[in-house]
């Protein structure tokens, strides 16, 4: 069968710089050929038409009788130990993965429900509830593999402090506070990275899995920041977007066991490196959500 690619989504990945593999452009040339060769290899056959994320397509298919997913993403450096993640929580909390063909972007996983993600669960409280406890599930020690957040932070922070658009007092304080919380690199969790309520989807082994990893190596704190990105007109609708913000945290932090000081701390750090890619990409929307929470999550 003809596999349609969306067309906005080709354009966006055409633009995209190499970043520890090719350009967009080159990646997406040799797409049909990997396609092609990852459905020979594992015995496959196409049941649907793909849905794309923001770097990857997904492609529906069927292994005798078996509905599972194929994955292709385009290659770069937050994507690269994915499968590693995958393969060590082995299923628990997790989109189950069956194969990997690391050398050419793809995964073979068990196939999850595009339609149904916690994004659209009536209830955001509740919906905390399942990303915290789904994160405490995760954070298990992490493999040697893993990159690991003090370094990734420590690559982050050039650029921010380089941006002209950035707050000077939002850039001091979010170097202080990596600084400080980066001394002590014992508490080595695999953590999911982009744990955001659309990449939490319904299943049928279990009510609720995470996919689409960009793993780090560090501090469970980190993680907070994806929840606070997304679904930001219920935080808004609240009377005071500060409390919002702090509840939402507390919620999740609680759930997932995490020390809420320690939570709202790394979750200013990961605000503060945000708002440097908001303003580098001149995405001024995106860039004042970020400084409303940074704001929010200040003592």
């Amino acid at each position: 069968m003809s596999i349609e690619l969306p067309p906005a989504w080709v354009d966006r990945i055409s633009a995209l710089p190499a970043e520890g593999g090719p350009p967009g452009e080159r990646w997406l040339a040799v797409l049909p050929r990997v396609l092609a060769e990852v459905l020979e290899q594992w015995g496959l056959s196409v049941s649907g038409q793909p849905w794309t994320g923001h770097t990857a397509i997904a492609l529906p298919v069927e292994r005798d009788g078996l509905p599972l997913v194929v994955k292709v993403g385009w290659p770069h450096r937050d994507s690269a130990a994915e499968h590693l993640a995958l393969r060590h929580w082995a299923g628990r909390g997790a989109v189950t993965l069956v194969a990997a063909d690391p050398s050419r972007g793809a995964l073979l996983l068990e196939r999850l429900d595009p339609d149904h993600s916690l994004a659209d669960a009536d209830d955001v409280d509740a919906a905390c509830v399942v990303a915290g406890e789904l994160m405490s599930r995760l954070h298990v020690p992490a493999p040697p593999t893993i990159p690991v957040l003090a370094d990734w932070v420590a690559d982050q922070l050039p650029g921010l402090q380089a941006s002209a658009t950035v707050p000077r007092r939002i850039v001091a304080r979010t170097c202080d506070l990596a600084r400080d919380l980066t001394a002590d690199a014992s508490t080595g969790k695999l953590l999911h990275g982009d744990l955001h309520f659309g990449n939490i989807l319904a299943g049928t082994r279990e009510p609720w899995l995470a996919i689409d990893p960009k793993p780090l190596a560090g501090h469970p704190g980190f993680e907070l920041n994806a929840l606070l990105r997304n679904r930001v007109d219920e935080l808004r609708a609240h009377g005071s977007f500060r409390y919002a913000v702090r509840r939402r945290l507390d919620i999740v932090a609680e759930a997932a066991g995490i020390d809420p000081t320690e939570a709202r701390l790394w979750t200013m750090v990961h605000t503060g490196i945000q708002i440097g890619w908001q303003a580098t990409a001149g995405h001024r929307d995106g860039q004042s959500l970020q400084i409303a929470l940074f704001k929010a999550l200040q003592d």
